[in-house]
């Protein structure tokens, strides 16, 4: 039972909560029974894994948390990446909120059979929030590593202004596609934009919004494209 607060394992979770150590080591954290139960589900094995009460004082734990209101588990895992495959993928851009990176993980493992791919600019799939927003893709369908100058297959470019709603795009597609976003406000690069295979936008109420939360969007994206790409729609 670790019962001081300088014990080496408490320090290299707390390091890794900043991602110059998770990129230094190849780790990240993972916080909460969920998580860990997760990790174990799809087959991941913690480098360490402290349980409240049972290898930790819980108050010990609760001070190396990156969670407000503590945590009774933390798992400390090697980074793993996916290559591109699969019919349908996510390509992000300069995404830079780990919530919505964590979050597009969560609907890309739950719509399609192929990874998200992150680009330049995108936060850390592995940072604590990422992480937790994943609620568990970020073992099942780990991430992969994206140049937008190489995308495999046909590529379509979701944007607000796109001449063409994804369905009707969606009808000529064949996998295996990317569908690339950009961050809310400054959109995919002009470049990526100008040679996408296909321009698409997702139809929004004229009295709504002028936009969708990237995730939001990603999640609309991928539930149309991957209905398609089964032969479901």
């Amino acid at each position: 039972m670790i019962t001081s607060p300088h014990n080496d394992q408490l320090k290299t979770i707390r390091k890794l909560h900043q991602r110059r150590w998770r990129d230094k080591t190849g780790l990240f954290v993972a916080e909460g029974e969920d998580l860990v139960d997760a990790a174990a589900a799809a087959g991941r094995e913690p480098e360490l894994l402290l349980r409240a009460g049972e290898d930790v004082e819980p108050d010990l734990l609760h001070a190396v948390s990156a969670l407000g209101s503590g945590s009774r588990a933390i798992g400390v895992y090697r980074q793993e990446w996916s290559p591109p495959g699969g019919s349908v993928m996510v390509y992000l851009h300069a995404v830079d909120d780990p919530g919505n990176v964590g979050a597009v993980l969560r609907s890309a493992h739950a719509l399609s059979d192929g990874p998200v791919l992150l680009g330049p600019g995108c936060a850390d799939p592995f940072s604590p929030k990422a992480v937790r927003a994943s609620m568990g893709a970020v073992f099942a369908r780990p991430p992969g590593r994206g140049d937008p100058a190489a995308l495999p297959g046909e590529t379509v470019a979701l944007e607000p202004g796109a001449p063409e709603p994804l369905a009707d795009v969606a009808a000529r597609l064949h996998p295996p596609l990317v569908v690339c976003l950009g961050a809310e406000r400054e959109g995919l690069p002009a470049e990526l934009s100008r040679t996408a295979s296909h321009r698409a936008r997702i139809p929004l109420r004229a009295d709504g919004p002028e936009s969708l939360n990237v995730a939001m969007a990603a999640t609309v994206a991928l539930y149309e494209l991957g209905n398609r790409m089964a032969g479901h729609a």
